[in-house]
């Protein structure tokens, strides 16, 4: 009896225009059968997910990034064109392209459709989110528009269930009729051939698209609010505040369960393992070391809904708008706002955002200013110092002053990216004019709730293998270094004092003095540059060894006890400013393709760090804080 074949494997590919919910359908399609991860080679985030068909079609389906056309002025839109024509090593030419367009404003995803045809390969366009479109009163003749873009046409609703079962019918459709596509030869039009596309899109408009009688005006409504230049900008600002207030306020009935949890490990391996080597690995370095930054997920995990949840709504565009005329006046591109909001997440991928921008002096400019926003990474530091230094009360009976704390080290990390660009852009480059800003406004959309829990376990899944490897990595390093050699026979002081880890703070320990830090944070900052939550898994280590298990439970409390006040705001500072993140000054090097800049970031970040955190710490010193 012969064996079964496997159903052949097809690639598919979702391509369209920017906020055409692209990633929304491609999230429906693929549901958590999905892996992210980047090209090789560039820093661009790639999407794909294996999905079956009703007619057992096996597809791999590839999310490319958003782009206008084929002319690839970015690294994205070059990502785009260069897997579309097959140019791309690692890549699989795709034997079918959907091209999704938002069904509520056709204009340029037709131009792209008309630009996609020259290429060789089957396609078919999808008209997402069709019911809003109806929904305002516009009729689209399906039939009509499909003979005259002379390619199939699909509608779909990926934030529905059951909104994509006709686009997976007619996948199955295309994949039956699938021959070798015929690989035509392509080359970027000239403008004006870009201009005639433009000009028959809109005649395939006007011929297949009836607009409504009765125009949709709740957008423009809220619009008037939300992007009036002073009513806007207050909004935004409250926005960013509830924001860093819910970091800590609503972060902290699951912190304190997570931190509850690593105790009673704490306690159990102390109470279960024999006295020495082990139990020392098992409960400072292990439990006390990696646990002291699981403990901060729920901070970030909220931030990142925030993010996303903006994302959704169609806000992140209109803060862009915005903040135009504030970061033109540093000399920073309006799309530069994205990619440093993004960067209040992580740098790494707010730096990855930066090819939206297609000038290259706006694009390099804020990747070397993208380092200086408040991520994720810096939040278990800023919390540990600001939990055991600032009092947890409200200030003017609304705000918790530990949130009011966090809010003003992300301002000054605002404020210090917008300085940073203001002179570079007047004393490192010829020249300082910034192009026009245009950007197209999406319509308001509710946050899709299945795209938005996708996206914060893809982010959890993240942090926690970075706690599995980084992290840990780090802890065992610094438990070993932090244990041996072991002190002399009859030595009364702590046995952390003879231990490598105390001989190499004390020889940094010198530099550092003069902004106030000892030699227990001296060595922490060194594997603190794998990543920056790392020296608070450093400390909690040598802490713990330090002064055994009650240090082990109560770190905040071991640094209220062992550091000034002055100390305490000087790390602070430092957090602001320092290169503490390899992973970052990587991707620098790789988005900029040259040492040279990574080399300036670090370095520029550096010197930063040490003035603030020394002007920080004397002056906190004469007002009596030291």
């Amino acid at each position: 009896m012969s064996a079964v074949s496997e159903p052949s494997l097809w690639h598919f590919a979702l391509v369209g225009t920017p906020n055409s919910g692209k990633t929304a359908l491609f999230n429906a399609l693929t549901g958590s059968r999905q892996k992210v991860a980047n090209y090789p080679g560039v820093t661009v985030e790639r999407k794909e997910g294996l999905i079956q068909t009703p007619a057992g079609n096996r597809v791999n389906l590839i999310d490319l990034p958003g782009t206008y056309s084929l002319r690839g002025r970015s690294p994205d839109e070059a990502i785009t064109r260069d897997i579309v024509l097959g140019k791309l090593a690692s890549e699989a030419r795709p034997d079918l392209l959907l091209c999704v367009a938002d069904a509520t404003n056709l204009r340029l995803a037709l131009r792209l459709v008309l630009e996609l045809k020259q290429v060789g390969i089957p396609l078919m366009l999808v008209l997402n989110m069709i019911d809003i479109a109806r929904r305002r009163g516009i009729d689209i003749d399906l039939d009509k528009l499909s003979k005259e873009l002379g390619v199939p046409v699909v509608t779909s609703i990926a934030v529905r269930k059951g909104g994509t079962e006709e686009l997976m019918r007619r996948m199955d459709e295309m994949a039956a009729k699938f021959t070798d596509p015929i690989g035509s030869t392509w080359a970027p039009p000239t403008t004006p051939e870009l201009r005639a596309a433009q000009r028959e899109a809109d005649r395939i408009i006007a011929a297949s698209v009836g607009t409504p009688t009765r125009p949709d005006t709740i957008t423009a409504k809220v619009d008037a609010v939300l992007l009036h230049p002073v009513a806007g900008l207050a909004i935004l600002l409250c926005v960013l505040f509830v924001m860093f207030q819910a970091v800590f306020a609503w972060a902290k009935p699951v912190m304190d369960l997570i931190s509850a949890g690593f105790d009673w490990l704490g306690v159990l391996a102390h109470d279960q393992l024999p006295a020495g080597l082990l139990e020392s690995f098992i409960q400072n370095g292990v439990i006390s070391g990696v646990g002291s930054v699981i403990v901060f997920l729920p901070q970030i995990l909220i931030l990142f809904l925030f993010i996303l949840l903006l994302e959704d709504f169609g806000y992140m565009a209109r803060a862009a708008f915005l903040m135009d005329r504030i970061m033109g006046g540093a000399g920073l591109h309006g799309r530069a706002f994205i990619p440093l909001l993004s960067s209040f997440a992580c740098a790494i991928p707010g730096i990855m955002a930066t090819r939206v921008i297609d000038d290259r002096r706006d694009r390099l400019t804020t990747i070397l200013v993208a380092p200086l926003m408040t991520c994720s990474a810096r939040i278990p530091v800023y919390t540990l110092i600001i939990s055991a230094f600032i009092p947890d009360r409200q200030v003017w009976g609304w705000f918790g002053l530990q949130g009011l704390v966090m809010f003003g080290l992300y301002a000054a990390g605002i404020a210090s990216a917008l300085g940073v660009s203001f002179l570079a852009n007047h004393f490192l480059w010829r020249e300082n004019s910034t192009p026009p800003f245009m950007l197209e406004l999406p319509d308001y959309k509710l946050p899709r709730l299945r795209s938005v829990l996708i996206g914060i376990y893809t982010r959890a899944m993240m942090f926690l293998k970075r706690a599995g490897t980084t992290i840990f990595s780090m802890m065992v390093l610094i438990w070993f270094l932090a244990s041996f050699p072991r002190p002399p026979a009859g030595a009364t002081e702590p046995a952390i004092n003879f231990s490598l880890a105390a001989m190499i703070g004390r020889w940094i320990e010198p530099v550092l003095a003069p902004v106030g830090f000892n030699w227990q944070i001296s060595v922490a900052l060194v594997p603190g540059m794998a990543a920056r939550e790392v020296a608070v898994a450093a400390l909690g280590t040598v802490y713990a060894i330090e002064g055994g298990k009650e240090a082990a439970d109560q770190i905040g409390q071991a640094l209220a006890g062992k550091w000034s006040l002055a100390t305490a705001l000087a790390l602070l500072v430092w957090y602001i400013f320092a290169p503490q993140c390899a992973s970052t000054l990587a991707v620098i090097k790789r988005e900029t393709g040259s040492w040279q800049w990574m080399a300036v970031t670090f370095g520029y970040m550096l010197a930063l760090a040490y003035a603030a955190a020394f002007v920080t710490y004397n002056i906190a010193v004469y007002l009596g804080a030291g």
